[in-house]
């Protein structure tokens, strides 16, 4: 069983402290997503769609958008890479099945209130967005059963689901019909009629990601390693993905619905074959976006302390982080209407990519600092409701 596997005579101690590349990892995806969602904010007049127009989309535009593409699967694969870590420190894959369960939960919940509150300002929208957070939540409820497979099964099933799912891409369900419901949540992203006369959009399909969540599980006894072994299992399995995604994509014919083509330029092309389905990720998608996350995790191993150590805060606090940017962000945006008005079309938006990069970075700033204090305070605290943070 992974249980045993997991905390049985391991090669070396149980680490007490927090492993800081993977904090820093977890920094720099949240930072990524700070600049995406100042976009959601501050750029909504030029709206990209998923995947991207190419026609519409100018390459900085299209970029950044991408570069963005790799917040969601490399946070839930250091979910599951966390969970391990738990259930190393916490008694097994029994101890790191309820936590898992119960922070799901409350995941879920947070995405149904006050994420949702702090996109909209609304306490009736006629739209409820299931977004990164409930697939979050959700993903650790699954994993929560996962937990107690051999590790061999699990390895399994995390791959056959990344790489699989997109055999189901055929099977539909219309609105109305049985099954519509459960299919919008699981595979097909879509709407969802409420009894009060709102609607639910799926925005983040869940299958995929409870198979991003296995794999990163499964990884975690390379954490309880040496570190040179470690980094080189990391890098290894990272140019293996992107060697497995360029061979999917170069032929067009598995991988992501939306084939690429030759266009009259290099860089239109590479355009091409970048643009990729997120919703749900196609396993081109998570290929090329794990493979570069495991890459980076190796990486981030040996970059200069000061800089692992400062990137690390945002990662040491990201639910509260999470939370933060998006509040700052919305009355942001409602305090630049009122002073300097609407300058793209209703809403207030700036001017080109580079600004929107820049006001990322003045963000950014005061929520290091709040994110250090909120970091020192859980990490300080004895309550056992603080480890939900």
């Amino acid at each position: 069983m992974l249980s045993t596997v997991a905390v049985a005579a391991p090669p070396s101690p149980a680490p007490t402290a927090r492993i800081r590349s993977i904090d820093a990892l977890r920094g720099l995806v949240m930072l990524l997503m700070l600049v995406d969602h100042t976009r959601e904010f501050f750029f909504i007049h030029a709206q990209v769609s998923d995947p991207m127009n190419l026609a519409t989309t100018p390459p900085d535009l299209f970029f950044t958008r991408m570069a963005a593409h790799l917040c969601a699967p490399v946070f839930l694969a250091l979910t599951g890479l966390a969970a391990f870590l738990y259930a190393a420190k916490s008694g097994g894959a029994a101890a790191a099945s309820g936590f898992l369960f119960k922070r799901g939960l409350f995941l879920v919940a947070l995405e149904l209130t006050l994420v949702g509150f702090a996109w909209n300002f609304s306490l009736n929208p006629p739209v409820i967005y299931l977004q990164v957070i409930w697939a979050i939540g959700l993903s650790m409820i699954a994993l929560a059963a996962l937990v107690h497979l051999p590790r061999a099964a699990l390895i399994a099933v995390g791959v056959v689901i990344i790489l699989g799912h997109n055999l189901l891409d055929p099977i539909a369900f219309e609105p109305g019909q049985p099954g519509h419901a459960l299919w919008a949540i699981l595979h097909d992203r879509g709407f969802i009629e409420l009894p009060w006369g709102a609607r639910a959009r799926t925005s983040y399909p869940l299958l995929p990601w409870i198979g991003v969540a296995a794999l990163g599980y499964a990884i975690g006894p390379w954490f309880r390693q040496e570190a040179l072994s470690r980094r080189r299992k990391l890098v290894l399995s990272g140019l293996a993905m992107l060697l497995l995604f360029a061979l999917l994509r170069a032929t067009n014919l598995y991988g992501d619905p939306t084939p690429w083509s030759v266009q009259p330029t290099a860089l239109g092309t590479m355009m091409s074959v970048l643009n990729l389905q997120k919703y749900p990720p196609s396993a081109d998608f998570l290929l090329l976006t794990l493979g570069v996350g495991a890459l980076l995790l190796a990486g981030l191993e040996k970059i200069p302390d000061r800089l692992a150590i400062a990137v690390a805060v945002f990662g040491g606090a990201p639910l509260f982080f999470y939370l933060l940017h998006l509040y700052g962000l919305h009355l942001l945006h409602l305090l630049a209407t009122a002073v300097f008005g609407p300058n793209q079309g209703e809403v207030f938006g700036l001017p080109n990519v580079a600004s929107l990069w820049l006001l990322s970075a003045v963000v950014a700033a005061p929520c290091w600092y709040a994110c250090r204090w909120f970091g020192a305070l859980k990490r300080r605290s004895d309550q056992p409701w603080m480890k939900y943070l």
